[in-house]
């Protein structure tokens, strides 16, 4: 059985940020003493921006025991072409799976549209999965560590993931500034293990503080929820750091500059990369939502707070 290793040296490859036209602007308005950051589409590359998902078209073969639930909205269509099913129907036959992979996307995003469902019924306002219990339910796997592998190999083919360039020198600007660090992302167990590819380490040998590692599945809300940030400022004033010397940056003004401001904390719009830069103009739900700071590379940071 292949490794989580594996699964990244299979299914990883090199991905350049595309240029947003945007122009770097803005300033703090307060000394910055700790910088929490999103990670898909900030830290890393990503072609969805988020976590990976997929649309429901319909149409899918039915199975025997498919869930019976609402499509999932608004995911992100990465995986919907026919090169990535290829590779799910691979990655099926490697974990001895006799699965189309047509019944699998569906199968999937149904499972995960029932679970958020169920959640928003119980006054949930974003709700979050743990997407290796939904694999093992739908796998029908014993072994977790099975379902968190398929896991993974499904996550990196629908959403092709890359370290933004600059993240290495960037975080080891903030160790040596004594800045603290952290993230809210919304995320999944193999988040940090994707950091951890990437970088040699998981986030908590890199100098990030494990009280601000705010990860989605974690807490079973997705951004942009406040309670999310709620816990990061609850933290940090613990710490003596109030909201306004707080950085907070990420690539989604409804995400994350919209509950970020709300908290309190100064905002960076991280603008590398087109795939995953959303502006959300003209959405009722964050109107006239600007951030403090747009940076277009992590190289700019240090500039924009020493």
């Amino acid at each position: 059985m292949m490794t989580f290793d594996d699964m990244f040296n299979r299914y990883i490859v090199p991905l350049d940020p595309i240029p947003t036209g945007l122009k770097p602007s803005g300033s703090p308005r307060h000394p910055v003493k700790a910088v929490l950051f999103d990670v898909y589409g900030t830290l890393l590359i990503s072609a969805s921006g988020d976590l990976g998902g997929i649309r429901d078209t319909g149409d899918a073969p039915d199975a025997p025991d498919a869930p019976d639930a609402p499509d999932a909205k608004d995911a992100p269509d990465a995986g919907e072409n026919a090169e990535s099913r290829k590779s799910i129907a691979s990655l099926l036959a490697d974990f001895g799976l006799s699965l189309s992979s047509e019944y699998i996307i569906k199968t999937y995003v149904r499972t995960v549209g029932t679970a958020h469902e169920r959640l928003k019924n119980r006054g949930t306002d974003f709700p979050e999965v743990q997407i290796d219990h939904i694999w093992r339910r739908i796998l029908g796997f014993e072994d977790i560590t099975a379902a968190r592998k398929f896991a993974l190999g499904f996550e990196l083919i629908i959403n092709p993931v890359y370290p933004m360039p600059g993240l290495s020198d960037m975080l080891a600007w903030t160790n040596r500034c004594g800045l603290k660090k952290g993230i809210i992302s919304n995320a999944q167990f193999y988040t940090p293990l994707m950091i951890a590819y990437f970088c040699g380490n998981r986030p908590e040998g890199m100098g990030f503080d494990p009280s601000l590692l705010i990860y989605s599945y974690q807490v079973g809300v997705a951004k942009p929820s406040p309670k999310l940030f709620g816990a990061a400022a609850e933290t940090l004033a613990r710490q003596g750091i109030p909201p306004e010397n707080v950085l907070f940056m990420g690539n989604d003004i409804l995400n994350d500059i919209f509950p970020a401001r709300l908290q309190g904390f100064q905002t960076a719009l991280f603008a590398g990369d087109k795939r995953s830069l959303r502006l959300r103009e003209g959405d009722p739900c964050c109107p006239g939502v600007k951030p403090d700071m747009v940076i277009t590379a992590l190289s700019q940071l240090p500039e924009f707070i020493a």
